[in-house]
């Protein structure tokens, strides 16, 4: 297991790209701020899906990501005249959404899914499914619907702020700074939580991927 979490194991380091990107929200978000409320439609349709798509990593149901996704920009909105610029504001929104859905899975009682919608021939997760795929000599359909169950299973014991965490680094490949700006913990805890998740995931998982 420990080849497949080190395949997935990534950090995101911040770039030129990404300040730019902060740059031209925030000047966006001022405009809404000025009153000029049109402006947020762009934020909106730039950020829609990749919110949609952490929010339902977190909770496994289309309908429930599509009504906490639409609920967390109705709040980003109706509380933007208090973003500060302090941080980026895919990161406040980000935490806005987070912390709508983890009272949302409270409430409810949900499990979240690891999911492996995402992989595409590039991704490093990818290369470790054909790899394992052709030790077995097995068909790679097959193998990722059964590894997606085993992980399934394996997340479902997970609690709640560490499927948070395994799921905006692995899932959304944001950086460690970022998860904690998000979920208001410390870069360590962060640390700390994806080491605990990574070992209770191994242990699940023991016998079934092999290094």
């Amino acid at each position: 297991m420990d080849a497949g979490l080190k395949a997935l194991d990534k950090t995101l380091v911040a770039s030129p790209a990404r300040q730019l990107e902060a740059d031209s929200d925030r000047v966006i978000v001022q405009r809404v701020q000025s009153g000029e409320v049109a402006a947020f439609d762009g934020l909106i349709l730039k950020y829609r899906e990749r919110v949609y798509g952490m929010v339902y990593h977190m909770t496994s149901n289309r309908e429930d990501a599509a009504d906490l996704t639409q609920d967390a920009f109705i709040k980003a909105f109706q509380s933007i005249h208090r973003f500060q610029a302090q941080s980026s504001f895919f990161t406040w929104l980000y935490r806005i959404a987070v912390n709508s859905t983890l009272t949302h899975l409270r409430k409810a009682r949900l499990r979240t899914f690891f999911s492996f919608e995402k992989i595409t021939d590039e991704d490093k997760t990818a290369a470790l499914v054909n790899q394992m795929t052709e030790k077995t000599g097995g068909d790679r359909a097959l193998f990722l619907r059964e590894l997606q169950e085993k992980l399934n299973e394996a997340m479902m014991k997970l609690s709640i702020k560490h499927r948070t965490v395994v799921t905006l680094f692995e899932i959304e490949g944001l950086s460690h700074e970022e998860i904690a700006e998000i979920t208001g913990c410390s870069v360590g805890t962060v640390r700390s939580r994806l080491h605990y998740a990574k070992q209770q995931l191994q242990a699940e998982l023991q016998g079934y991927i092999t290094p």
